[in-house]
């Protein structure tokens, strides 16, 4: 039985995701262009990003409005509730500039400093992804009705696929490069995505065995980071911390702690 409260939120959030995802995929402009630029020039913003950020905080905000805010386009707000909502209005802005399909809008609910719900909506799939803690990870898409996520059974790390990311500044980006190199012989393969909301929600979805980035806001890791937990699968960052800028790692749980020791190994959180 999960908590009325963590239910409301959650269909909040469902309701700003979903209004979101159909502004970004119907209104984007054929012209689409950067509007800013954040931890390097390639590092962009789209007039799109501040828009969905605007339009989810205002609706969140009528209904709720003792709540605070964290959003990536710039919202900050502390509020009085205990209730904070931690935003990424596009997640995968370079896929969403250029047209590729990988993109989302990921929206979680704190409470107390607890993930309690999330979201991520993935509009070029037709997908929603969605959990509240306790409550288990479950999907929307092509199929009918509500999909409840597992993440894939136990395979050795020999065998598993792993999603990572790269970072827009160029000294950490090409260290991550030196890691992926290090991995790439002792997996199946790796992929790179370009939205960390959507490997994490892989993960859950079994469509991923393990994921790892370093240098994740919390904005880019707290609707995921919930999803892949409740479908079963290990979260973390360095040994015994947290998902973290330093570094963050999702896996089932056969591929969790031995991909979290190699990229202690080789030195994966820092330059």
């Amino acid at each position: 039985m999960t908590d009325p409260l963590h239910q409301e939120l959650l269909a909040l959030a469902q309701e700003a995701a979903h209004k979101a995802g159909a502004l970004l995929r119907d209104g984007r402009p054929a012209d689409l262009a950067v509007a800013a630029t954040k931890s390097s020039p390639i590092d962009v913003v789209t007039e799109m990003d501040i828009a969905a950020e605007k339009l989810i905080t205002d609706l969140i905000s009528e209904q709720r409005p003792d709540d605070g805010f964290l959003g990536e386009e710039g919202a900050s707000v502390t509020g009085t509730s205990g209730v904070r909502w931690i935003i990424d209005p596009l997640d995968g802005t370079v896929n969403y500039l250029y047209g590729l399909p990988t993109w989302s809008v990921s929206i979680a609910a704190e409470l107390g400093g607890e993930t309690v719900a999330g979201v991520v909506a993935v509009p070029m799939r037709g997908e929603t992804f969605h959990a509240v803690l306790g409550g288990g990870a479950w999907a929307t898409g092509a199929w009918e009705g509500e999909r409840r996520l597992a993440c894939r059974p136990v395979a050795p790390l020999e065998q598993a696929l792993v999603s990572t990311g790269f970072n827009y500044v160029t000294e950490v980006r090409t260290h991550q490069a030196d890691v992926a190199q290090k991995l790439i012989p002792l997996l199946r393969d790796i992929r790179r995505g370009g939205s960390a909301a959507v490997d994490l929600c892989d993960v859950a979805a079994g469509r991923l065995d393990g994921y790892y980035e370093r240098g994740l806001n919390p904005w880019d890791l707290a609707a995921g980071d919930l999803i892949a937990r409740e479908a079963g699968a290990l979260t973390g960052g360095r040994p015994g911390e947290r998902p973290a800028r330093d570094l963050a790692i999702a896996g089932t749980p056969g591929v969790f702690e031995p991909l979290q020791r190699l990229l202690e190994d080789f030195g994966a959180w820092h330059d």
